[in-house]
């Protein structure tokens, strides 16, 4: 009782108040180049990865306590391909060294992505903020009242009312129209039926991300380094009855090595918010996971931890693409049928994506990106790339007016996993998704595909639709394009399943390989090891909400909070 006492005044005094010295965005003076870092530093707390979960904890830490957030991206700020909702795509398709993203191709064929940049996936996606259902945060056993003071906390920086055109207006009433009701209207929260979801986007079509949340931090308590790549976790092994956390080596954008420590401290710690790939890679970069594997690089084995990589998992989202006669607002995702049997159909637009997109890179229709593109993976050589867009710019733009329709399964159920492929944390692992491999989740996905239909052939979406192209024939026009590296049918608007299989893609919402009861604790302390903890998507056993990145913000402000909870309950106790 005294405990959630506790939390709730916590909670009351941080909530809207922050403290007097917080600064503004993007002018952080605690943000800086990691190689301006000394050889050595000391630090209460050492955070690994600046991402979506990474930066409210370090903010939130960062009130009472010494934090080092390390990210191996650069800024997000100034990037128009991020900052615009108009750029959407631009991001993901830019395959430069530097680029905010890093793309990768799953063993399953599927290409994907992963953010290398401050604020994480915040930055790359399309912007829905969503939280996570009751039933979730319940069957996870988190604390309730914390969680949506939480959430507050994350909403006040970053989450906005959609403006809600044409397009998405037509979708959200189609939903209602086929029966996926009732209309919730305007709401953070995860109920089912149709409603209108939060967006990161502001009324001027600015993002904002979770690297906005540092604007709580307090500047004196933080150091932000950029550029800075962790190559391994260090450990106490003699000594100690078990594996202890002590510190991290990392390379700033020169290679120079830098190594910081963690100040005495029994309550001190190292915090892994790398993400679902980043987090189980440098867990077994730095010798803890299965020792078959880490022997098998040259890695001496900390802890033989075989569950680490194990049980990843992406939500499959399948698309269809509607040509439209008339002209359509550039929208990203704002509005959501939570359906009953598991489905979630969302949608997008692009008034004529060759006018919007910046550097002609046509939206998902880009020849680089992946979605929808007319270059298969294979051969996306620079002069492929530049043909296809030279043919591209030749073509009426009618061509590229319209939207999509697309749905995405809830869990999944099916799992793959993770492996290493070099020891350098810059390279990207081997992860296989194992698409669909439970019969459920294809179930899941047709029955998603069968409301999209019916949405295309309401009256509320007619104008938005050429009577002359039938259902078979959009299916056909979509299944057509090379969105990923399966082979292909013909004719698979005979066969949903099919359809689902042969145009599976992600909507990067992938998690797992660093499961609570598996790799962490119910308080995602790494199992086996002291002063280590895992918090982020990683941990996740099945997906939160429609989209998952209000919950992984959230974690981070709430599990930062619990954590000063104990370390202040324990230092009364000693008292």
């Amino acid at each position: 009782m005294e405990f959630d006492l506790i939390i709730s005044a916590l909670v009351g005094i941080f909530l809207f108040h922050g403290l007097c010295s917080s600064e503004k965005a993007p002018n952080y003076s605690f943000m800086r180049e990691a190689t301006t870092a000394p050889a050595i530093s000391h630090y209460d707390y050492i955070i690994i990865g600046g991402g979506t979960a990474g930066c409210p904890l370090a903010a939130t830490l960062s009130e009472k306590y010494s934090v080092l957030l390390l990210e191996r991206g650069g800024s997000p700020y100034g990037n128009p391909n991020i900052t615009n909702l108009s750029a959407f795509g631009s991001a993901l398709s830019d395959l430069s060294p530097n680029s905010p993203s890093q793309r990768f191709i799953s063993e399953d064929g599927v290409i994907n992505a992963r953010a290398r940049v401050l604020g994480g996936g915040s930055c790359l996606n399309a912007g829905f903020y969503s939280r996570a259902a009751v039933e979730y945060v319940r069957a996870v056993g988190w604390e309730g009242g914390l969680v949506n003071a939480s959430y507050a906390w994350v909403e006040e920086k970053v989450a906005f009312q959609p403006p809600m055109m044409g397009w998405q207006s037509a979708v959200r009433d189609g939903l209602v129209e086929v029966g996926v009701v009732p209309y919730n209207g305007f709401t953070y929260d995860h109920v089912n039926g149709t409603k209108i979801g939060g967006t990161t986007f502001d009324a001027d079509g600015q993002r904002h991300t979770a690297a906005d949340l540092l604007e709580y931090a307090n500047p004196k308590g933080i150091t932000l380094l950029l550029h800075a790549t962790v190559h391994k976790i260090l450990f106490k092994t003699k000594g100690v009855s078990r594996p202890l956390a002590r510190g991290v080596i990392f390379r700033d954008a020169l290679g120079k090595i830098h190594k910081a420590y963690l100040t005495r401290g029994e309550m001190n710690e190292v915090i892994l918010t790398s993400g679902a790939l980043g987090s189980p890679q440098m867990l077994m970069l730095s010798g803890v996971g299965p020792s078959k594997q880490l022997k098998a690089h040259n890695i001496t084995v900390v802890l033989d931890q075989p569950n680490v990589g194990q049980r990843m998992m992406d939500n499959p989202m399948n698309a269809i693409f509607v040509p439209s006669p008339i002209p359509v607002e550039v929208s990203l995702i704002e509005v959501v049928g939570i359906t009953s049997f598991g489905s979630y159909i969302e949608a997008a637009s692009g008034e004529n994506f060759a006018e919007h997109y910046a550097l002609n890179d046509y939206g998902m229709f880009s020849p680089k990106i992946g979605q929808l593109s007319t270059v298969p993976p294979k051969h996306r050589t620079p002069e492929a790339l530049e043909k296809a867009i030279n043919a591209m710019s030749g073509l009426d733009d009618a061509v590229f007016r319209g939207g999509f329709l697309l749905e995405k399964i809830m869990g999944p159920l099916s799992t793959g996993h993770l492996e290493l492929r070099t020891r350098n944390p810059n390279d990207n692992p081997s992860v296989t998704f194992n698409y669909f491999q439970q019969p459920e989740d294809l179930r899941r996905c047709v029955n998603g595909l069968k409301i999209m239909e019916n949405i295309i052939e309401s009256k509320s979406f007619s104008k938005f639709r050429y009577d002359s192209l039938s259902l078979p024939a959009l299916l056909n026009l979509t299944a057509s394009a090379p969105v990923n590296l399966l082979p292909k049918h013909d004719n698979v608007s005979v066969s949903l399943e099919q359809f689902c299989k042969d145009t599976v893609m992600t909507i990067w919402h992938y998690h797992g390989g660093c499961h609570v009861g598996d790799v962490v604790d119910q308080d995602y302390k790494v199992i086996g090891v002291d002063k280590l903890r895992v918090i982020d998507g990683s941990t996740f056993n099945y997906s939160p909400g429609t989209n998952p990145q209000a919950t992984v913000m959230m974690l981070g402000r709430y599990m930062g909070v619990r954590i000063m909870n104990e370390r202040l309950a324990k230092e009364k106790s000693q008292n």
